[in-house]
């Protein structure tokens, strides 16, 4: 019986949209925007691949490979509808480690 690599796992587990939440929302709390892009791609392939995601958010398959390169700066209604596709959401939260109070 031939074990599945971790990567193989971890794609499995990333079409469940909890488990892609959960995973997005640790590589964001890294703080680093490539590391970001590349948890995005990884929930990509596990939907489908670049190209499904491409059809069915009529968005330019060469667009989404410029937005989740190392490079990408990708526009927040550009994500929305990515993340619309992987049955997730933008959310905001508070930063309890966060000093500044509002007036």
């Amino acid at each position: 019986m031939k074990k599945k690599s971790f990567r193989t796992s971890l794609i499995h587990s990333l079409k469940d949209p909890l488990e892609a939440s959960q995973y997005l929302n640790a590589v964001l709390k890294e703080g680093d925007i490539t590391l970001l892009l590349e948890a995005l791609k990884d929930v990509a392939k596990a939907c489908g691949g670049l190209s499904k995601l491409s059809r069915k958010t009529k968005m330019n398959r060469a667009n989404l490979y410029q937005m989740f390169s190392a490079k990408g700066n990708p526009r927040i209604q550009s994500l929305e509808t990515v993340l619309k596709f992987f049955g997730l959401r933008i959310g905001i939260v508070a930063d309890t480690h966060c000093h500044h109070k509002a007036a």
